[in-house]
């Protein structure tokens, strides 16, 4: 009886595990380093001195966000937060992978690219805020 009992406990728990799951944005579809192409790019930020820019890529579909710093130590970013869908701000958050405390990395200054797929509540319509760290740049309306 008594298994019986945690078995059915155990239902609810697993679907709302399921229902967690399902408000995961997807990770990233590509991350390199330099700059995304040309023929790619929809809407591009202005490039600053933060060395942070970001872009709309094939018509909307797709952010990049390049982050400019060492070679040996990018800014790579592991999935991408919507913080205020569309009409309310449409502003994303990049969580960058985190880097060994104890990596040797060189002086260099070059940008690194990481994608993700267009959230469904980010619009193409609206000037688009890309938050990394401290850092924040705005896509104008594509």
């Amino acid at each position: 009886m008594k298994m019986r009992k945690s078995a059915l406990l155990a239902i609810p728990a697993l679907a709302f595990a399921f229902v967690l799951t399902g408000c995961t944005l997807p990770g990233p579809m590509a991350n390199f380093s330099g700059l995304p192409g040309e023929e790619q790019i929809a809407g591009e930020s202005e490039p600053d001195d933060s060395g942070l820019q970001a872009f709309w890529l094939n018509e909307g579909d797709s952010i990049a966000v390049a982050v400019s710093g060492s070679s040996t130590c990018p800014v790579i970013g592991s999935r991408l937060n919507v913080i205020d869908p569309a009409g309310e701000g449409n502003v994303v958050e990049i969580v960058p992978v985190a880097q060994p405390a104890d990596q040797i990395c060189t002086m260099d200054y070059v940008p690194h690219t990481t994608t993700f797929p267009t959230p469904n509540d980010v619009t193409t319509t609206e000037p688009l805020v890309v938050r990394v760290g401290d850092k924040e740049v705005t896509v104008p309306i594509k």
